[in-house]
């Protein structure tokens, strides 16, 4: 049986890491933020757009195999990606306000779901066609860990531009205990 208690403490902390990263995208100038960078999203919107865009991609296709998930429901209005880099924003503003509604969206999920849903199989197509059925609380690490991994990206971007986006650390978001 999966734990269910660590899916929203990455939900907590991909909210907070999320905020310090638009909140330190807000100081640059919309030049400096759509600057090429040599990412594998290009520029730092960029790789805050992609970082929707999965979300997107990955929320809609759970919500399309449990569609009875309260949490979801606000993604039937937000568009479908056709792919990896695609723009949904053009400005920071929109693209932060989408990041928002999709924090809140997996903030909720994660409080949500349940063990029997996260120990089912999860089965779904790629944008490459692909067909795989995996265990949806092994695709939600998944998911998490990849919004990890290019947020690190993000912060490496924003420290080339001189900006400081703070302490990073899960840890911090941990809870002590006696």
């Amino acid at each position: 049986m999966t734990n269910t208690s660590h899916f929203p403490q990455l939900a907590a902390y991909n909210q907070w890491m999320n905020r310090k990263l638009y909140d330190a995208a807000a100081t640059l100038p919309a030049d400096r933020l759509h600057e090429d960078r040599g990412a594998f999203f290009g520029s730092l919107f960029g790789t805050l757009g992609h970082l929707v865009i999965a979300d997107l991609i990955w929320f809609k296709r759970i919500a399309d195999a449990l569609p009875g998930l309260a949490s979801l429901q606000c993604l039937d209005d937000l568009p479908r990606p056709t792919s990896l880099d695609q723009r949904l924003c053009t400005t920071l503003p929109e693209l932060d306000a989408l990041r928002m509604t999709l924090d809140a969206a997996i903030g909720a999920f994660c409080d949500e779901i349940q063990p029997a849903q996260l120990d089912g199989a999860f089965s779904w197509t790629s944008m490459k066609g692909i067909a795989s059925t995996k265990r949806l609380g092994d695709v939600l690490l998944h998911v998490f860990n990849h919004q990890t991994h290019h947020r690190g990206q993000a912060t490496t971007l924003f420290s080339q531009l001189g900006v400081d986006v703070g302490p990073t650390d899960l840890l911090l978001l941990l809870p002590e205990v006696d």
